[in-house]
């Protein structure tokens, strides 16, 4: 055999294999490039912990190269600024979001309305439903707004959510109509009237449904590709989930009683150092609390009023007025604490009222035991020698000994008392009692 025709051969058959190993590894890359989309789970009321999440997660999806970002919705409204910075988080985001409005029976509500409204996809699931995006009226200190400034701030809203709803192709007569009347709409209708994109049974029809879709980034436009697609669960991280626990307002009322149920007891029992601190741990963490929610100052002070009044008990004898005027402050504080149409923003009256028995109900405690505390007879002094019994020991007239409180004492008594009988101190005069017989 030629030598120079041995080596061509050799070398086209190693040319052979190197495009066979090539065109293999290319494949399986491109096998293993799938679209990664991150999901999160917001399944509470709009606050600044769960806008603070949100923006992490879109930032991080960003950063990560992930194709997007879907968020699973259920909530029932919730504060406004928290609210509009997720949209705009959501609208300068370099990635797109998917709003999934699910499980069945899940709500978009108030702020959910304008947080599916303004993702670059908006879904959800049957059996759920969105709408009643009024503004909550919110004044000074957490009072109801006069109808000039309501009539504003709904004009305000209004204006918001149907730009958003123009920038996204949606229904703007409808948005107009969930803030200004509280319309709400189940996901058939929504979809029906182009407030969403897409009605899904689940992630997987979701994805389906959404693969090929064109939208529109800050960057320029983009082709979503869902095939085969990877779901990466994003969890909250432990600071923000303490963060929105807190932000609870139920959880910011039980707190605030907790705090201030320790410093009564730090006073009531000065040196306890226990009640103190950990009334003072609850208070600090009901404050941060509250400055994410709308509180209504005038309930706070009510409820420390009724703490002020409950630490005067101790100190005066109000006989029970100083504790019956503490309970109803502390009722009314506690009705007025979070002033919000919004029931998101509100205490549960299944926490409310629980609360407010078993603290009436230990200050009523208290104030029985200080009553009878007063009433109780003296054991000691004079005061406690009067009405005591005893025996005569001597026969007793204008001088005489008698036993009682098993010690022998001078007595006198102005009828005149044989020896052995049963005898009641009347009086204390210096170290003589006057006695009685009975």
């Amino acid at each position: 055999m030629n030598p120079m025709k041995y080596k061509r051969s050799i070398g086209m058959i190693l040319v052979l294999c190197l495009l066979l190993v090539a065109s293999r590894s290319l494949s399986a890359a491109a096998e293993e490039k799938k679209p990664v989309y991150d999901v999160i789970t917001v399944s509470a009321a709009i606050t600044p912990p769960i806008a603070e999440y949100i923006l992490q997660r879109i930032d991080e999806a960003s950063k990560t190269g992930a194709d997007g970002l879907i968020i699973r919705l259920d909530t029932p409204g919730g504060l406004d600024l928290a609210m509009r910075d997720i949209a705009k988080g959501i609208l300068n985001a370099t990635v797109p979001v998917i709003v999934y409005v699910s499980p069945a029976g899940a709500r978009a509500a108030s702020a959910g309305v304008i947080i599916t409204i303004v993702a670059h996809v908006a879904a959800m699931a049957p059996g759920t439903n969105i709408g009643a995006a009024h503004p909550v009226a919110i004044g000074i200190g957490g009072g109801e707004m006069d109808k000039t400034m309501m009539a504003k701030v709904e004009n305000d809203a209004v204006a918001y959510v149907v730009g958003i709803a123009k920038k996204r192709n949606r229904n703007e007569e409808w948005v107009e109509k969930a803030v200004r009347e509280s319309k709400s709409i189940t996901a058939e209708e929504a979809l029906r009237f182009k407030v969403i994109d897409f009605v899904a049974d689940d992630m997987n029809h979701l994805l389906k449904q959404f693969d090929g879709k064109k939208i529109l980034l800050p960057a320029g436009e983009r082709v979503l590709q869902t095939k085969g697609a990877l779901l990466n669960e994003k969890k909250m991280g432990t600071r923000v989930e303490i963060l929105a626990a807190l932000s609870d307002p139920n959880i910011a009322y039980i707190l605030f009683l907790l705090g201030l149920a320790g410093l009564y007891f730090e006073f009531a029992h000065p040196g306890a150092i226990l009640p103190g601190i950990v009334g003072g741990i609850s208070l600090i963490l009901a404050f941060f609390a509250m400055q994410t929610l709308p509180v209504n100052y005038a309930g706070v002070l009510l409820i420390l009023f009724a703490v002020a009044l409950f630490i005067a008990e101790i100190k005066v004898i109000s006989h029970g007025v100083l504790t019956i005027g503490g309970i109803v402050s502390l009722v009314m504080g506690s009705l007025l604490l979070f002033d919000s149409p919004d029931p998101a923003l509100r205490v549960s009256l299944k926490v409310m009222i629980p609360a407010l028995i078993v603290i009436s109900l230990f200050f009523a405690g208290v104030m029985s035991l200080v009553l009878k505390a007063q009433m109780r007879k003296r054991q000691s002094g004079r005061e406690g020698m009067i009405g005591a019994e005893g025996e005569a020991v001597t026969d007793v007239h204008e001088t005489g000994k008698v036993f009682v409180h098993g010690e022998y004492w001078n007595a006198w008594s102005d009828r005149a008392v044989q020896k052995g009988k049963k005898i009641r101190v009347v009086a204390v005069a210096a170290l003589k009692l006057k006695i009685e017989e009975f």
